[in-house]
């Protein structure tokens, strides 16, 4: 299919939602880059703008997703670096859908249809119960350094290293909440989770929100704020599905 100068995504049939109007309607504020990159991806992957063809202009797409220009460039330059779209400029530049596709790498064993959702939903539970959990106790001087220390750890790593130092946090917030079975429940799921996480690039926005993200985690949990742990340990989470969802569904 030749690159085309844009075509209209936004109209479906007449009193009805069109897949652009569906796809590209506002994100949640918590999690823009990523609800972001997941929307683009979608419409990628199901054909609403199809091989060959331009995305919405980024004042209007940006505008529609009620995200800024400068989280919209961000989610379209990881789309980019991950092989999905290309910038030209000019003056029938854009951000074009690249003519060829990234294969997704094979997961290293089959997939259960059911088996991401499965995952995700269990992580919901089990990371905001333990937050909420953690923030309720009454945390001994070494249970805060645990968690300054690992949240530290992770927030200044290498990339390379940077999956590890984010499951050792979490695993952090699980084990000073004193509960063994949570802890162990924890780290099964964290590693049906970075099983899929493999699966998909890192991309340094998402790092960046993510280790502003945790450092709100941490806050909520040294201030005693159940409340707040759980909403912050959701936020977070939910911007994860919303990757592996884009990506991988």
């Amino acid at each position: 299919m030749s690159a085309q100068p844009g075509r209209d995504v936004a109209h479906g049939a007449e009193g009805g939602i069109s897949a652009g109007e569906a796809l590209f309607r506002p994100v949640r504020a918590g999690n823009a880059f990523e609800e972001t990159v997941e929307r683009l991806l979608q419409a990628v992957r199901l054909g609403v703008v199809g091989a060959g063809e331009r995305l919405p202009a980024e004042r209007e797409l940006a505008e529609r997703l009620g995200v800024s220009r400068v989280t919209l460039r961000e989610a379209i330059r990881a789309l980019a670096d991950a092989g999905y779209v290309e910038s030209r400029r000019g003056r029938y530049g854009g951000t074009f859908v690249n003519e060829v596709l990234p294969v997704p790498p094979s997961p290293t064993r089959e997939r259960d249809p059911g088996a991401l959702e499965d995952t995700l939903a269990l992580r919901h539970v089990l990371e905001t119960g333990a937050a909420e959990l953690a923030a309720a106790r009454s945390l001994s001087p070494a249970d805060r350094r645990h968690l300054t220390g690992t949240l530290a750890e992770a927030c200044t790593t290498s990339i390379d290293d940077y999956r590890r130092r984010d499951s050792r946090l979490h695993l952090a917030i699980a084990e000073v909440t004193g509960s063994a079975s949570l802890t162990s429940a924890l780290a099964d799921v964290r590693m049906r989770v970075n099983q899929l996480l493999d699966e998909i690039p890192l991309l340094e926005p998402n790092l960046e929100h993510s280790n502003a993200q945790h450092q709100a985690i941490v806050d909520a949990i040294l201030a005693g704020d159940p409340a707040a742990a759980r909403g912050a340990m959701a936020e977070h989470v939910e911007g994860t599905a919303s990757l592996l969802r884009g990506f991988l569904e």
